[in-house]
């Protein structure tokens, strides 16, 4: 994929500081931030835990490769995202979000699936040139 054109740039830019933003509040809720003297592990259990840190840490490696316009960190972005919500939908316990945290995950699935079928657009127009 060809990340490098002007429109599809601005709108990667734009998804990249999304993920970022995101992933640093799944990392806040890792740090226990808002919960006082509980630990996040006795609130969220172990397995709920490591599973959050996964996703904190494949979202901001996510935005680092989409902010650089790798397609990487696209790629990274749809499966740490896809996996996340069918876990979600699944009914694991473990993966807890709530309505605003699921509709942010899949307006980034949205708009990443977007910058996909537009770069692909892109490069076909480019091609038949």
């Amino acid at each position: 994929m060809d990340f490098s054109a002007q429109p599809i740039g601005i709108y990667i830019r734009i998804v990249a500081i999304i993920s970022l933003l995101l992933g640093l509040n799944d990392a806040a809720r890792l740090l226990g931030v808002n919960l006082g003297d509980v630990s996040p592990i006795a609130t969220m259990g172990i397995n709920g835990f490591v599973y959050l840190a996964i996703f904190a840490l494949a979202r901001l490696f996510a935005a680092v490769g989409l902010w650089i316009k790798a397609s990487w960190g696209a790629v990274l972005l749809v499966g740490a995202t896809v996996v996340e919500l069918s876990m979600h939908l699944l009914g694991n316990p473990d993966v807890r979000m709530s309505a605003f945290g699921f509709a942010v995950r899949i307006v980034l699935l949205a708009s990443i699936l977007i910058i996909f079928f537009l770069s692909i657009r892109l490069n076909r127009a480019r091609a038949a040139d």
